[in-house]
């Protein structure tokens, strides 16, 4: 964070969404106003919370791609929900709280990916020691015990005392001979040499047993591993399992990986980050503005505002890691409001997004921008796909004006359903080369404006677009 300016925020943010530059500006703030914070002292930092924001706009524009791009920018526990699957207490559906357990779980994924890959170079050599012990295991110690008194108490005749003596020596030339085989393995293991080599190994399997737990809120249904609970006390079920050295040597180094992490000091800087560097995104919360909540007015949408309401003030929810707070995750919310208002919302919630932000509409640059300019973009993404079938696709200049128009005007006389309109206008245009690309001659396919409308046009009048689009 020390070097990721907000400017320099708004560039990577740039990359991947088109427009909304006040948008961009806001949570580029507030990410820095983060970094700040933590160089406080310790007893001022406490005092300064974070300052929630409030995104307003049409769907497609961009509102939870700039929130899941910004928490992984700074690799921050990020989680998303539907405000509308949400009830008040006393209702069958999901808790509130468990958004909260949502974060911590993304946190602990973090956390123990990255403990996971620190220790993954030590794990494969562990497991490349396993597999040459396979591949040549070490001659064991054989021990006479058909006189079960002479084996305790060691009474020995001279004449066996010889034998052994013999047998020691023999099984020092053994042990000699099997370790210079091995260090032949090892030789022929680092160069790949026996990567597809047949060998059996123990493959542990982890108890997925689950629970239903009711808790005593909400009545959520939680999914309990049963291995946090006796992973100490039941053994390690194990199967023998025939594969190739390559892929034993993934399975293996995987599975010590896993021993070498301290779950413990992962779960407690998961907890951690995730009340410090948290972005909870609750999408949809224009939909509970109001009194009514779907088809049973039962459940009201306020019951579910001021059930929401305190894990946004800040409060403790319990987890089965342990308690986590809530008093400095960034709570980034956002809806269409096309029907209700900001107003809508109880005075409460409304107090507690004090920076509010409006995205704007798409529009023809907007759409064309999209088509080209992100990393991602979907024209890109088509070409790679058809790439696969040995077959090119340009796109002239032309023809994506005519497609950015197209779904503008779509926009316009149905749903405006942003940028997720060009997904329906672009799987149309490809249909066929999709279809035939594997049996295709001519593998060199160029896309101008009369091919788009040919395809997206044809003896189609504009107002009557939409309903032959979506």
């Amino acid at each position: 964070m020390k070097n990721l300016t907000p400017s320099q925020v708004v560039l990577e943010l740039d990359k991947y969404i088109i427009g909304q530059e006040r948008a961009k500006k806001v949570v580029a703030i507030a990410l820095r106003n983060r970094y700040r914070r933590n160089k406080l002292d310790i007893e001022f930092r406490e005092e300064i919370k974070p300052k929630n924001i409030l995104m307003m706009g049409p769907t497609g524009v961009g509102k939870t791609e700039i929130a899941r791009r910004l928490s992984k920018l700074v690799d921050a526990p990020f989680v998303k929900v539907e405000a509308t699957k949400f009830t008040e207490v006393g209702y069958i559906g999901r808790d509130v709280d468990s958004m909260v357990r949502d974060l911590v779980e993304a946190s602990i994924r973090i956390v123990k990916a990255e403990k996971l890959d620190k220790v993954y170079d030590k794990s494969e050599v562990l497991a490349e020691e396993k597999i040459i012990h396979k591949l040549a295991p070490l001659p064991t110690k054989k021990v006479d015990t058909s006189d079960p008194i002479e084996y305790l108490f060691g009474a020995l005749e001279e004449g066996k005392k010889e034998e052994e003596e013999e047998d020691i020596e023999k099984r020092k030339k053994e042990i000699e001979n099997v370790k210079f085989h091995q260090e032949i393995l090892r030789k022929k293991l680092k160069n790949g040499e026996l990567d597809n080599e047949i060998v059996e190994i123990e493959v542990e399997e982890s108890l997925n047993s689950t629970v239903e737990y009711f808790s005593g809120i909400g009545m959520e249904e939680l999914n309990i591993d049963m291995s946090d609970i006796f992973g100490s006390i039941l053994p390690k079920q194990t199967r023998k399992r025939k594969t190739t050295v390559k892929e034993a040597k993934k399975i293996i180094s995987a599975q010590e990986a896993q021993k070498l992490v301290d779950m413990d000091e992962v779960i407690r800087e998961a907890i951690s980050r995730a009340e410090e560097n948290g972005i909870i995104f609750i999408d949809e919360i224009d939909k509970i503005a109001g009194k009514e909540y779907g088809s049973n007015v039962d459940v009201s949408r306020e019951g579910v505002q001021r059930d929401i309401l305190p894990i946004i003030e800040g409060s403790t929810v319990v987890t089965k890691y342990g308690p986590v707070k809530t008093d400095h995750m960034l709570f980034i919310a956002a809806g269409a409001f096309h029907v209700s208002k900001v107003s809508d919302l109880i005075p409460e919630i409304q107090g507690r997004f004090p920076l509010r932000v409006e995205l704007d509409s798409l529009t023809r640059e907007n759409f064309k921008e999209i088509l080209t300019k992100p990393k991602n973009a979907l024209t890109k993404q088509y070409q790679l796909l058809m790439e696969t079938e040995g077959v090119r696709v340009d796109f002239t200049d032309e023809a994506l004006d005519e497609i950015a128009n197209f779904a503008y005007i779509s926009n316009q006389q149905s749903e405006n359903i942003g940028a997720r309109r060009l997904h329906t206008v672009l799987e149309r245009l490809f249909e066929d080369i999709s279809f035939n690309a594997p049996d295709l001659e001519n593998k060199e396919i160029v896309i101008d404006e009369n091919y788009v409308k040919e395809k997206l046009m044809s003896e189609i009048q504009q107002k009557d677009i939409s309903k032959y689009i979506l």
